[in-house]
């Protein structure tokens, strides 16, 4: 949407930049993420860390190590809007886990940006603001993971009051809010906190640390970004970085455009970490104000919330830092009004935002399914009855019917429960029967067990709003097909990525030297 007029105001004589040699590293792919990475020496763990250059520079002070009472000035440096102020909380998901989650919104305004600076930077003149990258920072109870998640700038979905759309439409609908609500809505996580940063921004944060290192598995030939890359390692300033992040002239379009934009956040970490960026007080005093200049944050985010997260996250490092993408079903869809979007893959989407809402760690099923007992119940001995207690029919029935099809007793058949509004599923056992609803409540995930002494003989599993799926255990008898598969001699070899899960990595994965 916003790109389609980048890079068409110019003459033909125009300035072009110059192809760029990359640099000859010994490159090898990372095994989780699949992208070009160069480790060196050890394992390169930083002493701190900081979360998000740029994007979410208003941050850079959470990790850094620097004394508290320099948040003072930083907070007086910083814009801030009334983001939540006309959101109704009854209409928002709860927070109950203890955890943060950031929305972070990189603007697309050309407004206030004068035309030589439009064609300098490659941006066009498209009237207006949409929200040009889009990512959900979520920030743990304990402060020492931290989960980036990357949303396609194309996503179709519901903006809350406007009908369909992509949703970088929501911005230019409603700002910040209805940014906020049509996240909220979209991913069933509560936003408690917003950070937006603008193109010149982000120019000049990447100036600022002096450049960044960026590598390439293929050659990028965009005309209207005037990005010209050859595959391979290359040194990059603002204005290259900017057209690094924002292009989509390779195969997988904004896909691929998410996992530049992430590898570019990796990048600022390690640069900032790796010189005396954060060591230095009069660079980091420079590299404070050129960052902080074009942030807007949520007025929540003063003095004292700063100093409390930066004392909580003072040991973070890189490799607590992960990247995951929503699941994608569909790159082509054409819409009514006759443009392409993208549509997501609806359950494993679910079941990813469920482990953010939940503070699980993303896509970690030995985590969510660990169960420390020797040897588990058998789904024949546990009686169990379901009831819906979301406003979703037929959610009980299709349990109803997996529940039996994996050996369990049903008492009776599925009802709806007492109220229709309940946000985590929850597996209901008397005192004898604690084993058997841990047992049960490991195979839902984002459940609880909770114990109820009018209970006797049977659990009852009552559906939550957060409920995504029920993993039937596996039957015995699988277990030797799947060896004799091991024994193949050429098995099929996986794609680096494929629709249908959140793929993750590190900050650390991301690093090109």
């Amino acid at each position: 949407m916003s790109d389609d007029n980048a890079g068409q105001q110019g003459s033909a004589g125009e300035f072009r930049r110059e192809r760029s040699q990359p640099l000859p590293p010994g490159r090898r792919r990372s095994p989780r993420s699949g992208r070009i990475t160069v480790p060196s020496a050890g394992a390169r763990r930083r002493r701190t860390g900081l979360l998000l250059m740029s994007a979410l520079s208003v941050l850079v002070l959470l990790a850094s190590g620097i004394s508290w009472g320099a948040t003072e000035w930083v907070s007086g440096n910083i814009s801030r809007s009334d983001v939540f102020g006309g959101l109704a909380d009854d209409d928002r998901p709860e927070n109950e886990s203890g955890a943060l989650t950031f929305l972070v919104i990189g603007s697309d305004g050309r407004d206030e940006m004068s035309r030589e600076d439009q064609n300098a930077l490659s941006v066009g003149s498209t009237p207006g603001q949409r929200s040009d990258a889009i990512m959900l920072v979520h920030l743990n109870h304990d402060r020492d993971r931290v989960t980036v998640v990357g949303l396609p700038r194309d996503l179709w979905v519901d903006v809350p009051g406007e009908g369909e759309d992509k949703i970088n439409a929501a911005y230019a609908y409603g700002g910040p809010q209805k940014s906020v609500e049509t996240v909220e809505s979209l991913t069933g996580v509560r936003i408690d906190h917003y950070v937006e940063v603008d193109f010149t921004g982000f120019v000049d944060v990447v100036d600022s640390l002096g450049g960044v290192e960026v590598c390439l598995e293929e050659n990028i030939d965009d005309p209207k970004a005037k990005l010209d890359l050859e595959a391979g390692t290359h040194e990059v300033d603002g204005t290259d970085a900017l057209a690094f992040s924002r292009t989509r002239a390779t195969a997988r379009g904004d896909l691929d455009r998410i996992d530049r934009q992430q590898q570019l956040v990796a990048a600022m970490m390690d640069r900032a970490l790796s010189t005396e960026t954060l060591s230095d007080p009069a660079k980091l005093t420079s590299f404070l104000e050129t960052s902080l200049s074009s942030v807007t944050v949520d007025e929540g985010l003063d003095t004292g919330t700063l100093n409390e997260l930066g004392h909580q996250m003072r040991g973070l490092d890189l490799d607590a830092v992960d990247f995951a993408q929503v699941p994608i079903a569909d790159m082509e869809h054409w819409t009514e009004r006759g443009d392409v979007a993208v549509l997501w893959d609806e359950p494993a989407a679910r079941e990813l935002f469920a482990d953010i809402q939940a503070d699980r760690p993303v896509g970690d099923e030995e985590e969510a399914g660990a169960d420390d007992g020797d040897s588990d119940p058998a789904p024949t001995d546990i009686p169990v009855r379901v009831f819906n207690g979301t406003a979703s029919p037929g959610v009980g029935a299709e349990l109803d019917a997996q529940l039996s099809q994996a050996g369990f007793e049903l008492t009776d058949g599925a009802e709806n429960w007492t109220s229709r509004d309940l946000a985590e599923t929850q597996v209901r056992y008397g005192p004898e029967m604690a084993e058997e609803a841990a047992y049960v409540s490991g195979l839902i995930d984002g459940s609880e067990a909770v114990e109820d002494d009018t209970l006797d003989g049977e659990l009852q599993i009552v559906i939550g709003f957060n409920y995504t799926s029920f993993d039937a255990p596996a039957a015995e008898a699988d277990a030797e097909p799947a060896e004799e598969e091991e024994a193949e001699e050429t098995p099929t070899e996986l794609p680096e990525e494929s629709e249908g899960s959140a793929t993750t990595s590190t900050a650390e994965d991301n690093i090109c030297s």
